[in-house]
């Protein structure tokens, strides 16, 4: 089997268990080092335990392969900053970084709490930012001392943040801010030789599982929606295959893999005047043009809470 990440660097935020597990065991697969992070926290971000990121260092090294144990916070800047030269002290380079770390605190928009907002907002969207923003100083600052890099970020975004979902305002938010943080980052990162990219994955994990059905989840299901699914697209945008992949949403879970298209201006009108009162036919004939919000697997749709073309 041919290793496509070969001697590369890794680290990987919440990769003790789902997701963030498949994407450290594939990477040392093939061929990388990684730093395994975890918090160990709670599925609503409460409590730590180092055991869960441990267990996985200890599957990689059973392979063969070289991984080491970090449990920071990756929304607090300063750990953040520590774990990612924890991999360059350990492993001597850093190739990829990939933000998986998350919790959930769903609530409808009129009962969440502001703790419940800050956190979701703090884990997801700072603790992308924090890991990104020391990564990418090194690798500037790198670059500009002569150095050469095919760098690799990997974000989480989710189909809640990019199509909606209901009793998520908190996630959904921060993981579109992501995948818009993705976006922009890939401008700014590309002359020095780093691509970013984004997964927004369906996948039976421990967050998620009850969402689905809990104990009474099919077993099809769990096989279409095993995380072991979402690794695959991961693994192959941390290689130097994917030198020309920057600035992408990748849809990927239900057996299927796609790019999000993202916002983009559909039908519009020039404006012809100021007085609001002309504005209701204006509106009617471009909403009866528009295609309507994609429901959650991605295709547009109407349905209860969501837009319709009729004013």
């Amino acid at each position: 089997m041919s290793r496509l990440c070969e001697g590369r660097v890794a680290v990987i935020t919440g990769a003790g268990r789902g997701i963030g597990r498949e994407y450290a065991l594939m990477l040392a697969e093939h061929g990388a080092k990684v730093v395994v992070n975890d918090l160990g926290a709670d599925p609503d971000g409460r409590g730590g335990d180092a055991g869960p990121a441990g267990e996985v260092v200890e599957e990689i090294r059973a392979m063969g392969g070289e991984a080491v144990v970090n449990g920071a916070d990756v929304s607090d800047f300063d750990a953040a900053r520590d774990m990612i030269h924890q991999a360059i002290d350990t492993f001597g380079t850093l190739d990829i970084l990939i933000n998986n770390a998350g919790i959930l605190r769903d609530r409808m928009v009129f009962s969440m709490s502001e703790a419940d907002w800050d956190a979701v907002v703090q884990v997801h969207l700072k603790g992308t930012f924090a890991p990104v923003h020391h990564a990418a100083a090194w690798w500037r600052e790198q670059t500009k001392a002569g150095r050469s890099f095919q760098a690799r970020i990997i974000n989480t975004a989710s189909p809640s943040g990019i199509f909606g979902n209901v009793g998520q305002t908190n996630y959904g938010a921060a993981k579109a801010g992501i995948a818009a943080f993705t976006v922009i980052s890939a401008m700014e990162l590309v002359r020095y030789g780093v691509t970013v990219n984004c997964i927004a994955p369906s996948a039976l994990t421990r967050l998620t599982a009850p969402l689905m059905g809990g104990a009474d989840i099919s077993e099809e299901i769990q096989e279409t929606m095993s995380p072991t699914w979402i690794a695959p697209i991961v693994t192959w945008l941390c290689s130097p295959e994917a030198d020309n992949v920057t600035g992408r949403v990748w849809v990927v879970g239900n057996g299927r893999l796609g790019i999000a298209e993202g916002w983009a201006l559909g039908p519009n009108v020039p404006l012809e005047s100021q007085d609001p009162t002309t504005l209701h036919p204006v509106v009617a004939d471009l909403m009866a043009k528009a295609e309507l919000n994609a429901d959650m697997s991605g295709i547009p749709t109407g349905g209860p809470g969501r837009p319709s073309n009729e004013i």
